[in-house]
């Protein structure tokens, strides 16, 4: 039986390279997203061309009765086995006392709510051994001053949900482990007022370059696979250097 993997953000950037590498290497995926029709069924088509079976659902995984329903969704597909937490916002790039409290607890909400609440879910559901991957940021530890302390903050609770997860859902042979990337060429440095953030940031990065989502796709691949069976509670850097 194929394993059967939820992948949150699924139609763009991480999420959407993950979610095409993982069809490759035989699973079935059931794809989730919040608002692009177009981009979705792009990735959706893709990943049936592999021949995999494959569901795009479109769902705010801040809202529980949304979560719900996606998970349901993807009991058609099969016994549920992995789940990739990657739905993620940041907020205006700035300093920190020109935040906006509702720009904070919209990161709050999307980037730590919406894992817990997906998560449970998967802890829920899975009848036998899984796994669960959260994505985190390298800001979880670099704490971003200048750019957006509070995204880092939550990333750094993304980090310490991985490590009691892994601890309480070990016994049930559920794995849980974070990915932690750094800067990556995706559309959400748009969502930060500075959508050339990829490019303009090379110069301190030690690799000398942003890195490209597939880059992060094949770290989160291989925690989800049976090479990575002793795995369980680490955070994987995959940053280039910082």
């Amino acid at each position: 039986m194929a394993p059967v993997t939820v992948i949150t953000g699924g139609g763009r950037g991480i999420g959407a390279a993950t979610a095409r590498r993982l069809a490759r290497a035989g699973h079935d995926i059931a794809l989730c997203y919040r608002r692009d029709d177009d981009a979705a069924n792009a990735v959706l088509a893709d990943l049936r061309a592999t021949g995999r079976q494959a569901i795009a659902v479109r769902a705010d995984t801040t809202d529980p009765d949304q979560v719900d329903a996606l998970f349901d969704a993807a009991t058609q597909l099969g016994p549920l086995t992995g789940l990739v937490n990657n739905a993620g916002v940041t907020s205006p790039i700035g300093p920190f006392t020109e935040l906006r409290v509702e720009d904070l607890r919209r990161v709050v909400d999307v980037n730590l709510v919406g894992y817990v609440l997906c998560a449970q879910q998967a802890a829920r559901r899975m009848a036998g051994p899984g796994a669960i991957v959260n994505v985190s940021s390298a800001a979880a530890t670099l704490g971003s001053p200048g750019e957006y302390v509070h995204y880092a903050a939550v990333k750094a609770a993304t980090d310490t949900l991985t490590v009691g997860l892994a601890k309480e859902l070990a016994p049930r042979g559920i794995r849980v482990n974070g990915v932690a990337p750094g800067i990556v060429r995706t559309e959400i440095h748009a969502d930060s007022g500075v959508p050339d953030r990829a490019d303009s940031a090379a110069g301190r990065i030690p690799l000398g370059r942003a890195g490209e989502p597939d880059e992060i796709a094949a770290a989160i691949a291989w925690l989800l696979g049976p090479d990575a069976s002793y795995a369980t509670g680490t955070v994987l850097r995959v940053s280039g250097g910082l």
